[in-house]
């Protein structure tokens, strides 16, 4: 879906040289959307809501970023059911309250941004029921008033000590499936372009593609075939469950970063199996599952990933992971490495990270017409 620019004012300033074809600033297609340039706003959790619905703060942080010029913005993870929140204060898509809460958000940012509006859908599973983060985030115990009891694949706990998840009944894994969809229902109702589904950083459904979580012995354990299973479940329920105008797709952790964990060569093969079935985009991070992780940080420390994946696919492939230089972020997409290119903490820092970069690259940027006095003077042409 294309959504128009903003009016360009007039501008006093020197006459500007002619825009160079930008590949970062070039339109993306994920499956019926179109995307007016390839930076995403990666989903960030902001451990503010109330009983799962939007507060205040999402009106006020989700307008900042909806404003930042990216071509999408995908709304943090939002738990397809309240045992699946990552703490008591997580935003949450499984109610009423909690649809009719977000429908004020997003009624709000249509009016008044051009980018495209996406929701990660997701569960926490055995790294639910936690404190905040500035508060700690270590686990709170099942009998604790702001605690419950977690499932996931197995009973192992996430941190020695902490309380054991329940191993999940096929009646669990049923209704899981059903709270994915039904998620998915409210977020098409809402008139959203976008359902991530969330199978990275340790959460539910990756505690069940991982060996180092997940030691079952019915068809959702063992094989690389069965540990996929509920993931590929939970994508056809999403996607049938919405129309055909909303893009949905996924996002994973490619690697552990643990021997003999969840690795590259097994989400290639998910990725596969993802592309067949029709998945529109795959967004590839890493780890999050095992406190052993010994990760190698590094600036685009993630892109192998997503390029080896690109490789293997044909949907459209969003990497992430300390992309903070325009000129990198356009090498990235210039290269074929990714499609497009996400940012998180980076953007939270500078919420005009897109504008920044389109003045360096020679690029234009969208910016609400209340905005477009602020181009510098010989930068007539930045907002297009």
């Amino acid at each position: 879906m294309r959504r128009p620019s903003p009016t360009q004012q007039e501008n006093p300033s020197p006459p500007h040289k002619e825009s160079h074809v930008s590949h970062l600033f070039s339109p993306l297609e994920l499956g019926p959307l179109e995307l007016a340039n390839r930076i995403v706003v990666a989903p960030m959790c902001q451990y503010s809501a109330e009983d799962g619905s939007a507060t205040d703060w999402h009106m006020m942080h989700l307008g900042n970023l909806a404003l930042s010029g990216a071509g999408l913005l995908i709304f943090e993870a939002s738990a397809v059911e309240a045992r699946g929140r990552i703490t008591w204060a997580d935003l949450g898509l499984y109610s009423d309250s909690n649809e009719q809460a977000l429908r004020k958000v997003v009624g709000a940012l249509r009016q008044h941004a051009p980018t495209a509006l996406g929701i990660q859908l997701a569960h926490a599973g055995r790294k639910a029921s936690t404190h905040v983060p500035w508060d700690g985030g270590a686990a709170i115990a099942p009998d604790d008033v702001r605690g419950w009891q977690v499932v996931s694949a197995s009973d192992r706990p996430f941190h020695d000590g902490d309380p054991a998840p329940r191993a999940m009944t096929q009646t669990d894994i049923d209704d899981v499936v059903q709270a994915f969809a039904d998620a998915a229902r409210r977020a098409d109702r809402l008139g959203l372009d976008l359902i991530e589904i969330h199978a990275a950083h340790g959460y539910l459904l990756h505690q069940f593609l991982s060996p180092l979580s997940n030691d079952r012995d019915d068809d959702f354990g063992g094989s690389l075939e069965n540990r996929m299973r509920l993931t590929l479940q939970v994508f056809d329920a999403v996607r049938a469950a919405v129309s055909d105008r909303m893009s949905v797709g996924i996002r994973i952790s490619a690697s552990d970063w643990v021997e003999g964990g969840w690795d590259l060569a097994q989400s290639i093969e998910l990725a596969r199996a993802l592309d067949a079935r029709g998945c529109q985009f795959i967004h590839v991070s890493s780890g999050g599952l095992d406190p052993r992780q010994q990760i190698e940080v590094g600036p685009g420390y993630q892109v192998p990933f997503a390029a080896a994946i690109k490789a293997e696919v044909a949907m459209p492939v969003i990497a992430v992971g300390q992309i903070t230089e325009a000129a990198q972020a356009e090498a990235i997409v210039a290269e074929g490495k990714a499609d497009a290119v996400a940012l998180a903490r980076g953007i939270l820092y500078d919420p005009r990270w897109p504008w920044h970069a389109a003045a360096e690259l020679g690029a234009t940027a969208h910016a609400p017409p209340q905005y477009l006095r602020c181009a510098p003077h010989g930068l007539g042409k930045l907002f297009g």
